[in-house]
């Protein structure tokens, strides 16, 4: 496994819609654990194959509590079968923004349809954080970030926060 370097804002990869995956083999599995290595060195709770220059509809999230075991989950091909009416705010951040929170409103509860690992297609139910977590990744595979989700003078707020860091040289970004 390797730790992958993190695409961070604006990179136009980030705003690209991936391509679905066709088939899983070997690569596909090989980048998922790739990507949860990366995902857990940052540290982050989620991470999208975008994020790691990969166009492809791929995801991995672990939202386990610091002291409960790890509970990784790897997606492939996501889809948002049905969401909830009910609202959900979370403060969130992004590993693609390092250091950067806003908070985001998003449906309470989704399902989703996905394939695992082995190509087996699956769904599940989520709410809480899982549910945000999830959409907020699944948005990365369709070329939005979070901050697209807040408003025009915030978004633009953080932008300039990272051109400023990446000048002081203190934000290494992926090229």
């Amino acid at each position: 496994m390797a730790i992958l370097p993190i695409l961070v804002a604006p990179h136009p990869v980030l705003k690209r819609k991936a391509q679905p995956v066709a088939a899983v083999t070997d690569e596909e599995r090989r980048l998922l654990d790739d990507m949860l290595e990366t995902m857990y060195d940052a540290p982050g709770i989620g991470l999208a194959a975008p994020q790691v220059g990969v166009s492809k509809r791929m995801l991995v999230v672990d939202v386990a509590r610091e002291g409960e075991a790890p509970q990784p989950m790897k997606l492939i091909n996501p889809e948002i079968l049905e969401t909830s009416d009910d609202l959900a705010a979370y403060e969130e951040g992004c590993l693609s923004f390092p250091d950067q929170f806003a908070e985001v409103k998003r449906p309470a509860a989704v399902r989703i349809a996905y394939l695992d690992e082995t190509g087996e297609a699956r769904e599940i139910k989520a709410e809480g954080l899982l549910a945000t977590c999830l959409q907020h990744e699944i948005d990365h595979l369709d070329g939005v970030v979070f901050v697209d989700h807040i408003s025009q003078l915030k978004r633009t707020m953080i932008l300039r926060k990272l051109q400023k860091l990446k000048k002081q040289g203190r934000l290494q970004a992926a090229e």
